[in-house]
């Protein structure tokens, strides 16, 4: 590790300590600051056009608040945030946008988020006490470089978006980024490569030539999987590479960013058999002190694996952030909400009533929402988490899934979508039974299936792989499963037809748990863990 990483690290460790010091001193507070942030929050969308449109009055308090402004969703600012980005001008808040970030729901549309000074300022706050907490529970990190995982976006989007939306450290005030890329292992840079295919290429090249790497964070485990996978699929180019310093036949498509160089990664590269083998990364980042990533619900099994590759490293979960904000955030091994940021109420999640955070009850499942610097004002996400037992005041939860549909690795399949699939599809006299989402598709990686029923005498090899074309480019049309597709994360979708496929499904469901009266065909289900043996040979062979 060089000087200027060391310096680095100590600097931002003193940077980012009043955060969390803020944190820590108002645990005991909760009611007093959530209110103070609603009411900087009113002031500024008084000032906006929209908010004046809108009636909002900086003088609301809490219970004004809640009762005039109706719950919301994207749909509800959608027209306010196109104008915002055909004017350049803020229209939702009084606050400077500094960029707009896609993500998606539901529908093949996409959403851009408007990360403006004020939103950005929050998410400095939370991320300040993460980051602070990290360095006092793994204090070893801070001797070797880190890697933040860049906010992947799809190839064919990079021309409508700027150079800095793909990296997570802009997220962080100006100093704090600062001093953070004097740790990074892998220049922010390359995520201005011609495709994602070539900026992951260059991810894994400088990172595979830096034995001082010491952190890795990435949201999805099997993210940081397809990380190790790639290495070992493209193991012969990375020697070449690392070993002359150059990228060869991508050079072209590398924006001007020069290739890392490094004998000794080249030997081992080249010395590999490629497989998932723990002692070669051991020995390749013999100073990898933690990884972070998402731990729970449908990701835990796939953190466990990302672990058991990694075994020198302690883990870290992820909590849970979103584009359109944070509510939860790893801290003192807990998961507490990140209350000195944005403005949060919840539903309950069995009766729908909607509660402020100082009201919550340890065991309730709850939904949050979120009113932001971005402008999004009692924005309804699509999360159930479980409130645990509080730090201080402050609630602390876990996540238990979302409501909506399914997500494997970050792709947000809804049932909406997954019945529009069906919907579009030429079944040649075959029945569809649902979509199925797998832990283990083909490959024994996650992806999805079609389920279809069909004759005896149905040429079901050639019926099997025209619907799994047809339902592969319906899905490719949604955004976060296109980004899992270009990102290797999901297989291709299959499909399985059999004679007695309904009835399959209906005994696996049994098996799962479910009463027989409550059985029904859905658009859409997610089968967490090994596939059925049926199934299971049947994807074997597709």
């Amino acid at each position: 590790m060089g000087v200027g990483t060391s310096f680095g690290h100590q600097l931002l460790r003193a940077l980012v300590a009043p955060g969390r010091r803020r944190f820590e001193r108002h645990l005991n507070d909760l009611e007093g600051v959530q209110r103070a942030r609603l009411a900087r929050w009113l002031a500024a969308a008084a000032r906006s056009p929209e908010g004046q449109r809108r009636g909002i009055r900086a003088d609301w308090s809490w219970e004004t608040f809640a009762s005039e402004l109706p719950v919301s969703n994207y749909a509800d600012h959608a027209e306010v945030i196109t104008r915002q980005r055909e004017l350049q001008q803020p229209l939702l808040i009084d606050s400077p946008v500094m960029r707009y970030q896609p993500t998606s729901g539901s529908t093949s549309a996409v959403k851009w988020v408007p990360y403006t000074k004020l939103f950005l300022e929050e998410f400095d706050e939370v991320i300040s006490a993460w980051v602070s907490d990290l360095y006092r529970q793994f204090p070893k990190q801070s001797s070797g470089t880190h890697y933040w995982s860049l906010s992947w976006v799809p190839t064919e989007m990079r021309a409508q978006t700027t150079g800095d939306l793909n990296d997570d450290m802009q997220l962080l005030s100006w100093g704090k980024r600062l001093l953070a890329y004097l740790t990074q292992a892998a220049p922010q840079e390359i995520a201005l490569a011609e495709t994602s295919e070539d900026s992951l290429f260059a991810t894994i090249a400088w990172l595979a030539s830096d034995s001082s790497l010491g952190f890795i964070s990435v949201w999805s485990p099997t993210f940081g999987l397809g990380l190790l996978e790639q290495m070992a699929s493209w193991r012969e180019e990375l020697a070449t590479a690392l070993s002359r310093g150059d990228w060869g036949a991508r050079t072209a498509r590398m924006a001007g960013q020069p290739c890392p160089t490094s004998p000794r990664a080249a030997r081992m590269l080249r010395g590999w058999d490629g497989q998932m083998d723990p002692a070669f990364f051991q020995q390749l980042w013999p100073r990898l002190n933690v990884v972070s990533a998402w731990d729970t619900a449908a990701a835990a099994p796939w953190a466990r694996q990302l672990q058991t590759l990694l075994p020198q490293a302690g883990f870290q979960g992820k909590g849970l952030w979103a584009t359109e904000g944070v509510v939860t955030f790893p801290f003192q091994g807990r998961y507490p909400l990140a209350y000195m940021s944005h403005v949060y109420e919840f539903i309950d999640a069995h009766d729908g009533r909607v509660l402020p955070p100082w009201a919550l009850r340890e065991g309730q499942d709850v939904i949050p929402l979120l009113t932001t610097g971005s402008g999004l004002a009692r924005y309804q996400m699509s999360d159930v988490l479980r409130v645990d037992a509080p730090l201080g005041q402050v609630p602390c939860f876990t996540f238990l899934g979302r409501n909506d549909g399914v997500d494997l690795v970050g792709e947000k399949t809804s049932a909406t979508t997954a019945q529009a699939v069906l919907d579009g599809l030429q079944l040649q006299g075959a029945l569809p039974v649902t979509l199925l989402a797998l832990d283990e598709a083909r490959g024994r990686t996650p992806g999805y299936a079609l389920l279809v029923e069909c004759a005896a005498d149905a040429p079901r090899g050639a019926l099997q792989r025209d619907l799994a074309d047809q339902v592969e480019k319906a899905l490719q049309g949604h955004f976060h499963y296109k980004l899992a597709r270009d990102l290797g994360q999901l297989q291709p979708a299959a499909c399985v037809a059999l004679p007695r496929m309904r009835d399959l499904y209906l005994a696996q469901c049994r098996e799962r748990g479910m009463i027989e009266g409550n059985i029904k065909i859905e658009p859409l289900r997610h089968w967490s863990g090994a596939a059925p043996a049926p199934l299971r040979q049947a994807l074997d062979v597709v």
